[in-house]
């Protein structure tokens, strides 16, 4: 059940207790704080009492013992929860460890992450291993259970089999099911993707969707077969649809779909108040999107765009924590809950000064603390992959009729080729470029044209993708190659190239899907990745997505993945991979 994790042992519980008694010193006071009760939904004077990682008293009483107490005076400042990040994709060029020392800075203290890089690139063991690691952070890490890898592979069976779901399910820092990407299948009579819905529901979790452009009608078929929310709404009618159909709705503000200014806006003009089932989320953006703050970014817009102060704060917090059954822990500050507070300058004001995460100071007076331990990737099953195989010309063999069009970043349409591929060079008079995607381990490749993405990238190569293989692209193959031997060198990577000379890299030295790097470091480099591309006519709203989804088979309507070209809306393969 939610809340295991946290369950502290007897001796402790009496600890706590004794500091009430005055027997024991709390081990932090922050006196006089003017704090949000959301219990109230009122700003309160008061003292809170915090021993170690738990907050055990507020109320106008000091300890009467304080020998080993840091006493932090806050008159005049604002205390208000921890924020929490619903929806992560912590593998987005950073990894879990670096977004989650990155977002506690800004006062984003629990963070509930995608398991498919997980499920997809290591092993149940290794995995659960690694979770485990992550509850030494400061920052409270959650996890989600996927029911599918969000697009066709060799080995669905395995990684996605019924006993490692179940294992995941049960596995007290999951906390829900989905995100619902195979939601299609479910509709259309998969009861094994049902039965999965049903043991969630048994250990008391909960289900997301990912329900784009679903109608009414979709919406309630999916709620009775055990849907509890969804990120998807686009649209002012899109969040009403949810909210009459009964769904915790997340508002969204990423990347890709930066919707939360335009939804607040027509949900305000439908004459909707009231804000209790919606909260917040990023959606896993690329670490520049960042530079300007994440959930705290999300509640100054809410702020500013008319919602009250209070409610905006109960978006990123305790709405947060109710809809997972998890307000006897977080998301209000009371007896009991973990000891993540973000201390303000003023109550309009939601990026903090000082953050407490787990009792422990991340960040103290707008300093950073450096709380946050190494991590050893490399005993956790995350090391450079191995490519002991080469690529020729020989497989830059580029034949295929059928081809893929970007409608935009993430969009892909089939189109008929009509250029002529043969050549070892394409014009960069057209916007049509050679498309690879080849098994990391080097088994089978995938050959085609994609339109649309640039006309003037000679040589791209990437082992950031969805299903942890290679992507090649390009317009001359000797320049793709080269970025693919350079990949290879960096031990996974995005790699840029022109002219027979190297343009840009961004190395992926963890699995060769994501970094070490911190994301203020990553954020530089995924800045001028994307400076380069757009000057040679990438002109989407952001690359680094395009690479994440174009395997996704969850979007429409033809996509490139490890069985090959795929139809998304007849679910077949038009065709296959082809071994190598």
């Amino acid at each position: 059940m939610v809340g295991q994790r946290y369950r502290w042992k007897n001796k402790q519980l009496r600890e706590h207790v004794a500091v009430i008694d005055g027997k024991k010193s709390p081990t932090i006071l922050l006196k006089n704080v003017t704090y949000l009760n959301q219990m109230l939904k009122k700003w309160i004077n008061a003292h809170i009492w915090i021993y170690q990682d738990r907050i055990v008293y507020v109320g106008q009483q000091l300890p009467s013992k304080l020998t080993d107490c840091e006493v932090v005076e806050c008159d005049g400042k604002f205390v208000v929860p921890g924020y929490i990040e619903p929806h992560a994709h912590s593998f987005h060029l950073y990894n879990p460890h670096s977004f989650a020392q990155y977002a506690s800075q800004t006062g984003t203290t629990t963070i509930i992450n995608d398991n498919l890089v997980l499920a997809l690139q290591t092993t149940k063991k290794k995995a659960f291993s690694f979770i485990g690691e992550m509850k030494n952070l400061p920052v409270t890490m959650y996890w989600w259970c996927r029911f599918d890898p969000q697009t066709e592979i060799h080995h669905e069976e395995q990684a996605f089999s019924n006993g490692n779901v179940l294992s995941w399910l049960e596995h007290d820092t999951v906390l829900q099911g989905g995100e619902l990407t195979g939601w299609p299948k479910l509709l259309d009579g998969d009861d094994l993707m049902l039965h999965w819905i049903q043991e969630v529901k048994r250990v008391g979790k909960k289900v997301e969707g990912h329900f784009p452009g679903a109608s009414e009608r979709t919406l309630a078929k999916l709620m009775l077969l055990g849907a509890d929310s969804d990120h998807e709404s686009m649209t002012g009618t899109d969040v009403l649809n949810r909210l009459l159909q009964g769904y915790t709705t997340a508002l969204r503000y990423s990347s890709i779909r930066p919707d939360l200014p335009l939804i607040l806006d027509e949900i305000h003009d439908m004459g909707i108040d009231q804000y209790d089932k919606f909260i917040f989320t990023t959606d896993g953006s690329p670490p520049a999107f960042y530079e300007q703050g994440i959930i705290d970014r999300m509640i100054k817009i809410a702020i500013d765009k008319g919602v009250p102060i209070i409610d905006a704060y109960n978006m990123a917090t305790i709405n947060v924590a109710r809809h997972y059954n998890m307000e006897n822990l977080h998301g209000m500050i009371a007896t009991g809950r973990i000891a993540n507070l973000n201390i303000l300058s003023a109550k309009d004001n939601p990026t903090p000064e000082s953050v407490l995460a787990k009792g422990i100071w991340v960040k103290r007076d707008k300093m950073d603390k450096q709380a946050f331990p190494d991590f050893p990737w490399e005993g956790e099953g995350f090391d450079k992959p191995s490519i002991n195989w080469d690529l020729t010309l020989d497989d830059l063999q580029f034949s295929m009729p059928f081809g893929m069009k970007m409608e935009n970043a993430v969009i892909m349409k089939p189109y008929s080729v009509t250029i002529d591929a043969s050549y070892d060079e394409l014009s960069m008079n057209h916007d049509e470029s050679y498309l690879m995607l080849i098994d990391r381990d080097g088994k089978w490749r995938v050959n085609t044209i994609i339109k649309g993405f640039a006309n003037r990238i000679s040589g791209f190569a990437s082992s950031f993708s969805n299903t942890g293989d290679f992507v090649l692209i390009g317009k001359n193959k000797n320049d793709m190659l080269l970025a693919f031997h350079r990949m290879k060198e960096l031990g996974g990577g995005i790699v840029l190239t022109e002219n027979g000379s190297l343009l840009h890299e961004i190395p992926l030295d963890i699995g060769g899907v994501t970094s070490a790097k911190s994301v203020v470091e990553l954020s530089m480099l995924e800045k001028e990745f994307v400076r380069l591309v757009r000057e040679r006519g990438y002109n989407h709203s952001d690359p680094i997505y395009t690479l994440t989804f174009l395997s996704s088979t969850h979007l429409p309507y033809i996509r490139i993945t490890p069985q090959g070209i795929y139809d998304v809306m007849n679910k077949i393969v038009l065709f296959p991979s082809i071994m190598r």
